[in-house]
């Protein structure tokens, strides 16, 4: 049932895709900043209660909620399933923005693209020159690729074979939104955050990335350049300071052939929100020189990585295919 609720999450989300402003993420931002502004008194302990209350609870309700429908219909279990998915899972989430973009470039209208692109990531892009931008859009989409289809496809999978249906879609996005709300309140905002909090939704979505971002560059080699691949992989991982973006972006780049990494923009305020380049002191880091290797970025490789994360897709859903078939056969 696994495969149909994703085919049918992932269509119904080409045919009516969510608004950027839709009432489920507005609803989610006021549940997270409750949550934290009720529970959070800056100790410790409450670092691990906010956490819980905003990530692990609705997981655990809508694991629930699945266990119950599927115990008097099958078929109400799998709407449940498609509905949770629906709002959790797809490209249309953040891919209008890679489309404006890339639109305002093929026009042109780089100035039109630097405002886009910040608008997407809160940086300031006025300075960047047109390879830097379409470096940023290009890292910056292969990310989000991984983390509204592929890192959410996992633990759906992961979870669902145990029995509790969507809750590992719902874990995953919420950690992974929550990890983004509380770093994003904290660099950008200058807006007062528990840092013990801050580091413990980082960390532990590191965790939870962990194997599904090995999964997700796997899947790039296989569909792209397998040897390249996992020479950048093995190589350039260690450019980025977070190990999970490192090891998809530098796999991406040797499938795709192109060159990522480098010093991220500034925020929009200014600061210093860096996250691209570690100070590793390997040889692999210096005979990178900050960046992997392959072309500069054109915009031929917009149009390449839209087939490389399609191509993932597909091999994804085949592969799931399989066991569900093996499963029902045996």
């Amino acid at each position: 049932m696994s495969f149909f609720a994703v085919l049918f999450a992932l269509l119904a989300e080409q045919l009516k895709p969510l608004s950027t402003l839709n009432p489920i993420h507005q609803g989610l931002t006021g549940w997270v900043r409750w949550v934290g502004r009720n529970f959070d008194a800056g100790a410790d302990v409450h670092a691990r209660v906010v956490w819980a209350v905003t990530v692990a609870a609705p997981a655990v309700l809508v694991g629930l909620l699945y266990m119950l429908l599927n115990r008097y219909s099958t078929v109400l279990a799998l709407v449940w399933d498609v509905s949770v998915l629906y709002l959790t899972l797809g490209f249309r989430q953040f891919s209008h923005n890679f489309t404006a973009i890339r639109d305002a470039l093929e026009q042109g209208r780089e100035d039109r693209a630097r405002e886009q692109l910040a608008h997407w990531q809160h940086l300031d892009a006025s300075d960047l020159p047109r390879t830097e931008v379409l470096r940023h859009v290009l890292e910056y989409s292969l990310l989000a690729a991984h983390r509204h289809v592929f890192g959410v496809f996992f633990w759906f999978v992961a979870l669902s074979a145990m029995g509790l249906g969507p809750a590992g879609a719902v874990l995953y996005r919420m950690a992974e939104f929550g990890s983004r709300y509380w770093s994003y309140k904290s660099q950008v905002t200058g807006a007062a955050t528990h840092d013990r909090l801050m580091n413990l939704s980082l960390k532990l979505f590191t965790w939870l990335d962990h194997v599904p971002s090995r999964m997700t560059a796997f899947g790039f080699a296989v569909v792209g350049n397998f040897e390249d691949a996992v020479d950048a992989w093995r190589r350039h991982a260690v450019l980025w300071v977070r190990p999970n973006e490192g090891t998809i972006l530098s796999a991406a780049s040797g499938a795709l052939g192109v060159r990522l990494g480098g010093q991220a923009a500034p925020s929009a305020d200014g600061r210093d929100v860096s996250r691209t380049l570690s100070q590793g002191d390997g040889s692999d880091v210096i005979d990178a020189e900050g960046s992997t290797t392959g072309a500069p970025p054109e915009m031929a490789h917009l149009r390449s990585v839209v087939g490389l994360i399609w191509r993932s897709v597909v091999l994804w859903m085949l592969l799931l295919a399989l066991l569900s078939l093996a499963n029902l056969i045996g």
